[in-house]
């Protein structure tokens, strides 16, 4: 498998007068939907696209909701999703409470399966661009 990528020259954020540098950007080649994806599932097994539909709305359903009980979501070798947390510091343990948090985002820890197919990418080069902000 391959994945194009551009060059993007950027600035370093916490140093303006330092010198711009290039790096690589990743180029998204389109997007799946959903649809698209019970389709090709629904190839690769006895189940039609309307019950692997069912399935996998369900099954996303299931995901955030094992999440927001504070579970870690195991998906085998595909990998787990958590919650991390930003929040403010206080002075003691006391002093800490819910409010302190300001964001929950959801991660993801690819597990085997998912590696081994990342590291058998090979990357396409691209064109250059003047983005500074990508």
């Amino acid at each position: 498998m391959s994945v194009k990528f551009n060059i993007v020259e950027r600035g370093n954020p916490s140093n303006r007068e330092a010198p711009k540098k290039f790096y690589p950007s990743i180029q998204s080649s389109g997007r799946v939907t959903t649809r698209e994806m019970v389709e090709m599932a629904a190839q690769r097994s006895t189940m039609s696209s309307i019950d692997m539909m069912a399935a996998i709305e369900t099954f996303l359903a299931i995901i955030p909701e094992q999440l927001a009980k504070g579970n870690i979501v195991e998906l085998g070798e595909f990998g787990s999703f958590w919650l991390k947390t930003t929040s403010e510091g206080a002075a003691s343990a006391d002093e800490v409470r819910a409010s302190q948090i300001t964001s929950v985002l959801p991660r993801f820890m690819p597990g085997k399966l998912f590696k081994r197919i990342l590291d058998g990418i090979e990357f396409l080069k691209g064109s250059v661009t003047n983005n500074s902000e990508e």
